[in-house]
């Protein structure tokens, strides 16, 4: 299985409406913090995020949660060094 990437030291908070969401958790999606299946092959999957009501939640970009989808501050224990930051264009 290949490593996540990390795309940030921060969790995104984001107003989401009724429906089905997939968070991408390779990091490797240019739709973040959404899947766009670029985890094709890495090993990593998606999680699945079901919402029956309108909602904000804060959503991991640093890919380490140990509560995924959601933020709970894992961010603040990665260096600098180790952000990827967002998938180059190709």
């Amino acid at each position: 299985m290949t490593k996540p990437r990390v795309v940030d030291r921060r969790g995104m908070s984001i107003d989401l409406e009724p429906g089905s969401y997939h968070w991408c958790a390779c990091g490797r999606s240019r739709n973040q913090p959404f899947c766009d299946g670029s985890h094709e092959g890495t090993g990593i999957e998606p999680v699945a995020i079901e919402l029956t009501e309108p909602k904000r939640i804060k959503l991991c970009l640093c890919k380490r949660s140990g509560h995924a989808p959601r933020c709970d501050g894992s961010h603040n224990q990665i260096g600098a060094e180790e952000v990827d930051g967002p998938m180059p264009d190709a």
